[in-house]
């Protein structure tokens, strides 16, 4: 049995945080905003992954408003949430993200990205596709007020 999974994430851009995208910090003076470090990234992936057995969202498991989260690793949500895949008996057949980003170039780190991705989640990178793209200066991604991303997975039964 297969199954899919859907997410999207927002995070405004601040100064004065850490601008962390799957996994991979990056030299920025701006960053993202959130109650966990603001990956965009990996939560719309663990998002995902939560939908494709309909488990929930990501604040079912890590609320916005408790301190257990205040300042989380996402590669620890990530992880966490692909365990609960796995727990309910299926694993990763792939997922395919699109980050949305006017001021940060993530052609140059999307390869880390997608390793740092495979390796959180413990498979090859060849289960990991990342892309990106503008909004072409509409929107609130477009005036660079914020990065988004979109994240679908594909899950299958280990039976």
């Amino acid at each position: 049995m297969i199954r899919v999974g859907h997410a999207w994430d927002t995070h405004k851009l601040v100064e004065g945080r850490n601008l962390i995208l799957g996994g991979v910090k990056i030299e920025s003076k701006i960053g993202l905003l959130g109650h966990s470090d603001a990956d965009v990234v990996l939560h719309a992936v663990a998002e995902s992954l939560l939908g494709s057995l309909a488990l929930g969202d990501l604040g079912t498991f890590f609320p916005d408003n408790s301190d257990k989260t205040l300042n989380m690793d996402s590669k620890i949500i990530l992880s966490e949430c692909y365990d609960m895949v796995k727990r309910n008996g299926y694993k990763l057949n792939n997922v395919d993200l699109t980050i949305y980003s006017e001021v940060i170039r993530i052609a140059p780190i999307r390869i880390k990205i997608q390793e740092s991705i495979a390796s959180i989640l413990n498979v090859d990178k060849s289960l990991v596709s990342v892309k990106a793209t503008t909004w072409e200066k509409m929107g609130f991604v477009g005036r660079g007020e914020a990065i988004a991303c979109e994240a679908i997975c594909l899950v299958e039964s280990n039976d």
